[in-house]
C-alpha cells in the first residue's frame, strides 16, 4: 500500500462540505492484506521514532479519538501503541464533565492534558464531544451556564459555529506551538454496531461492557452522522487533520492508524540532539577516566 498520510481516501485536510457515504468502513481485500502484512513492522518503527520524538523535545503528537459506542477505540489505542515507552505516552478518557470544569469554558480540561514536547498525548474522546454528543442533546449545554442560554431554543446554528471556530483557534494555536494533531473518526458501519451489542450481551466475558444507554443511544444514530459531518467538515485543517478509519474491521482500523501515525512521525524527520564540541570532549574526557581507572 502507498503512503496513504495524504490519501483522500482517509485524510481530510480542508473544511468544508463533509459527507460519510464518500467513505467506506471496510476496505477492499487488496489493501487488507498489505496492511496485515505491514502491520508489526510500523509498531516497531513507532517505538523507535518515539524515543527520538522524546530526545528531540521539539515536538508533541495529540491522537484524538472519536467514534460511536463499540467502534473499538480503547483497543486500537492498546494495540498501537503496546510497544512504545509508557513513561512516554499519556493516555486521557473523557467522561461527563465534573461541576469544577464545568465551571469553565469547554476546552479548559482539554487544555490541562495537551502534552508536552516530546511525548504523545491521547485523547479517547474529546473536545469533540461538545459538539457531538452535546449537539445531538443539546440540554446538557443548559448545565454549563453560559450567558445568554436560557433553554434550547437558545443553541442555535450561530452557537455551533462559535464553538466551531474556537476549535479551531485553539487547534492552530496548539500546531503553531509545535503540537502535531491527528485526529481520527472510526467509522464504523450500524449494522457492524449491532452485532457488537449482540456479541456483549450473549458472551459473559463481554457483559461487563454492555451499557443499556448505549442502545438508547442507537437510537440517534443519524443525528450522531449528521452532527460529525458537520463538526469534520467545520474542521478540517492542514495542521488538524482528520483521519476516517474504516473500523468495522478491528484489527484493520488498528491497522490503519498504526501506519498513519508511523507516516506522520516520519515526516516530522525527527533526529537526536546533535553534541556540542564542549559536550563531546566531556564524554572523551569520561571514557578517559573509565578506562584508566581513576572514576
Amino acid at each position: 500500500m502507498r503512503s496513504i498520510l495524504n490519501d483522500p481516501r482517509f485524510a481530510i485536510t480542508k473544511s468544508g462540505t463533509f459527507r460519510l457515504k464518500g467513505h467506506v468502513s471496510d476496505l477492499p481485500g487488496d489493501d487488507k492484506k498489505e496492511l496485515k502484512r505491514q502491520l508489526e513492522e510500523d509498531k516497531e518503527r513507532i517505538s523507535e521514532l518515539q524515543e527520538v520524538l522524546y530526545a528531540a523535545g521539539k515536538h508533541a503528537v495529540l491522537l484524538i479519538f472519536q467514534a460511536m459506542d463499540a467502534a473499538g477505540k480503547d483497543s486500537c489505542i492498546r494495540h498501537v501503541m503496546s510497544g512504545v515507552n509508557p513513561q512516554g505516552v499519556r493516555v486521557w478518557s473523557f467522561k461527563a464533565p465534573s461541576t469544577l470544569e464545568r465551571s469553565h469554558d469547554f476546552l479548559w480540561r482539554h487544555t490541562q492534558a495537551v502534552p508536552e514536547r516530546g511525548h504523545i498525548g491521547i485523547h479517547n474522546r474529546s473536545h469533540y464531544e461538545e459538539v457531538l454528543v452535546a449537539r445531538v442533546h443539546r440540554e446538557f449545554i443548559l448545565g454549563q451556564s453560559i450567558p445568554g442560554i436560557r433553554s434550547v431554543k437558545d443553541i442555535d446554528e450561530s452557537f455551533w459555529k462559535a464553538r466551531y471556530e474556537a476549535i479551531r483557534a485553539w487547534e492552530k494555536q496548539l500546531a503553531d506551538s509545535g503540537t502535531v494533531i491527528m485526529k481520527f473518526f472510526l467509522n464504523m458501519s450500524r449494522k457492524e454496531q449491532k452485532k457488537r451489542f449482540l456479541e456483549r450481551i450473549d458472551d459473559p466475558e463481554k457483559n461487563w461492557k454492555f451499557n443499556a444507554g448505549d442502545v438508547k443511544e442507537r437510537g440517534h444514530w443519524e443525528t450522531y452522522m449528521k452532527a460529525y459531518e458537520a463538526a469534520i467538515g467545520a474542521t478540517a485543517a492542514p495542521h488538524a487533520p482528520w483521519f476516517i478509519v474504516p473500523a468495522d474491521d478491528q484489527w484493520e482500523s488498528r491497522a490503519l492508524v498504526g501506519r498513519l501515525l508511523r507516516e506522520q512521525l516520519e515526516a516530522l524527520k525527527l533526529q537526536r540532539p546533535t553534541l556540542s564540541s564542549e559536550a563531546r570532549a566531556e564524554l572523551d574526557n569520561a571514557r578517559k577516566q573509565l578506562e584508566e581507572g581513576s572514576a
